[in-house]
């Protein structure tokens, strides 16, 4: 109920929609700076990702290198790939789920990867 029975105070309104994108773009900044690991094959494979799904590194022990079996080495690759993103999906909710809620809504708003 709008205190007053009036209508609700447009530029009240709309500071509070400028605020909220405002902090949409920070916590999209600041994933985009974050980096997040995954692992696999008990770390002979890690991945490095920003927050925002960028691959920046991979580290191969040189013990998961066989000339003969580079199929497992491929696996153990995209294994840490997908770790690491799915760390970075973790790591997107937590700084942008509060805001989509925000925002009038848990998720579908177009444009915003939840």
């Amino acid at each position: 109920m709008i205190p007053g029975g009036g209508q609700p105070n447009m530029q009240q309104l709309l500071q509070q929609a400028q605020k909220m994108q405002q902090d949409l773009a920070a916590a999209q900044e600041e994933l985009a700076g974050a980096e997040v690991d995954g692992q696999a094959g008990g770390g002979l494979v890690r991945a490095t990702v920003t927050g925002s799904g960028e691959l920046r590194s991979l580290v191969i022990d040189p013990k998961a290198v066989d000339p003969e079996d580079t199929e497992t080495l491929a696996d153990l690759v995209v294994a840490a790939v997908q770790a690491a993103n799915e760390n970075a999906q973790a790591l997107q909710q937590e700084k942008l789920g509060p805001l989509a809620q925000g925002l009038g809504g848990g998720g579908g708003i177009p444009g915003l990867p939840f």
